[in-house]
């Protein structure tokens, strides 16, 4: 069983003894000590924080301690109930709170289960900010409030029409192409919350022929739910039946999004992004930011249209960073993740839905069609394990050296860029362990260039 705690947050499977899994204990532990970082911190005069959380077995448990505990240290807690994470995100905003937890394991099995850490903008906190919360979860240094000034605790299950006519509203989402377009959609949404909040989105943009499947949000997640196309036979396999214009995929927080053709073919997760960042980009003059494992393609579509691309360390709270830096008008993660800062810095797989039914719509093309007019990568994605106590930085550090003459990025690991190629070598923060990240013209191209970087590491080591 497992505890990992991190800057973004805790995460864990449930069940076991304290300090080994995500167990009612460490959660007060580290519900307060996130408590205890937003009274110092919060920039807003609001005692509120937000709770939501997804359709995991595990959420109403997790979900009762986490808000007895926010009221014990004083604060007003909002719950919004079952919620995806971008509802949540904009929920912080909407009610003016001091902060938010969104209790989701994300695409983790049914069980695990986490605590996501937000600041008053509905947004994840930094790495300082991150650090603090486990300097006084470590120290225990909490300080509850005294029966005069326990906080009080509200229900508010608004959050999901908000969310929708938020969408609804952006410039670039219409409502009535869509409707015209007479869309036949499939939606995959892993037993969790997208099978709630996922009907009444496409309903309320006109799409009337909506087939669901694992919609029901039980928690007992239907396949593994990661969205990624091994995972995803039955979609694939509803789709091949031809009597779908699109299929959407989404994680049980809702904040991933990937995509299917008409034909049955998975659209690619990479190109999620790229696709809307081609729409956004036809309409809104702006850069783009995505991390450094995702694919080039954003760059290339960046480019097309005159514009700058950036890339961010691997990490949504370091993308929406890079985005703000750079005045970026689109950017996400390749898993999918679309952050359009006119609706907000969140990933947000409706934001994503609405602006790709939108562009297929106005552009009068299938989903195949528009993938076929973008630049064709292939990712391959290996590992290499290293003995403990390696020195995983000297070996990053004479690598870059040894490929000095190429276009070097150093700002998460090392990322190599070649002409019609790149490599991007990153450490893990919790085994010895170099994840390679390489992509290329094609599947065995991605592969060879990987593992010929692999090749240079290991004679570094040896």
């Amino acid at each position: 069983m497992t505890l990992i705690k991190s800057i973004s947050g805790i995460r864990g499977t449930i069940g076991g003894k304290t300090g080994d899994t995500l167990n009612p204990l460490d959660i007060v532990k580290f519900t307060s000590a996130y408590a205890m970082l937003v009274r110092r911190r919060s920039g807003v005069k609001s005692n509120k924080i937000v709770v939501g959380r997804d359709a995991r077995i595990s959420g109403e448990m997790v979900k009762n301690v986490v808000c007895g505990t926010l009221m014990g240290m004083g604060f007003d807690v909002v719950n919004i109930g079952l919620a995806s994470t971008p509802t949540t995100e904009l929920a912080v905003t909407m009610e003016e709170a001091c902060g938010g937890i969104i209790i989701t394991a994300s695409h983790n099995p049914k069980m695990w289960n986490a605590l996501k850490l937000l600041n008053e903008h509905g947004e994840f906190l930094n790495k300082e900010e991150g650090n603090e919360v486990l300097r006084l979860a470590e120290a225990e240094a909490f300080e509850y409030a005294d029966v005069d000034h326990l906080g009080t605790y509200r229900e508010d299950d608004t959050y999901d029409q908000k969310h929708i006519d938020l969408v609804k509203r952006l410039k670039l989402v219409d409502a009535d192409a869509i409707r015209k377009a007479n869309f036949r959609v499939a939606i995959d949404t892993v037993n969790s919350v997208g099978g709630i909040v996922l009907p009444k989105l496409l309903e309320q943009l006109g799409v009337t022929c909506v087939s669901g499947l694992f919609t029901e949000p039980t928690g007992n997640f239907g396949h593994n739910p990661e969205p990624l196309e091994k995972n995803l036979a039955e979609m694939k396999a509803l789709m091949q039946e031809g009597k779908h214009d699109v299929g959407f995929v989404v994680d049980p927080d809702v904040d991933r999004l990937a995509m299917f053709c008409e034909d049955g073919t998975m659209y690619g997760e990479e190109y999620t992004l790229v696709t809307v960042a081609d729409y956004i980009l036809q309409h809104t003059p702006g850069n783009t930011v995505s991390n450094l494992s995702s694919t080039r393609a954003l760059r290339d579509v960046t480019w097309r249209y005159g514009y700058e691309y950036n890339a961010a360390a691997v990490g949504e709270v370091n993308v929406v960073e890079k985005m703000k830096e750079t005045q970026a008008v689109i950017g996400g993660e390749g898993n999918g993740g679309v952050i359009y800062p006119e609706a907000h810095y969140g990933r947000d797989a409706l934001v994503g839905i609405a602006l790709v039914l939108t562009y297929m719509a106005k552009s009068g093309k299938t989903l195949s069609a528009l993938r076929a007019t973008y630049p064709q990568y292939y990712m391959a994605k290996n590992r290499i394990d290293l003995t403990p106590g390696t020195d995983v930085d000297a070996i990053l550090n004479k690598v870059k050296e040894l490929y000095k003459d190429e276009e070097v990025n150093d700002i998460d690991g090392v990322k190599i860029d070649f002409e019609d190629s790149w490599v991007h070598l990153r450490k893990s923060n919790t085994e010895p362990i170099i994840r390679v990240y390489s992509e290329a013209r094609t599947v065995q191209e991605a592969d060879e260039i990987g593992k010929k970087i692999m090749d240079v590491v290991y004679g570094i080591v040896h």
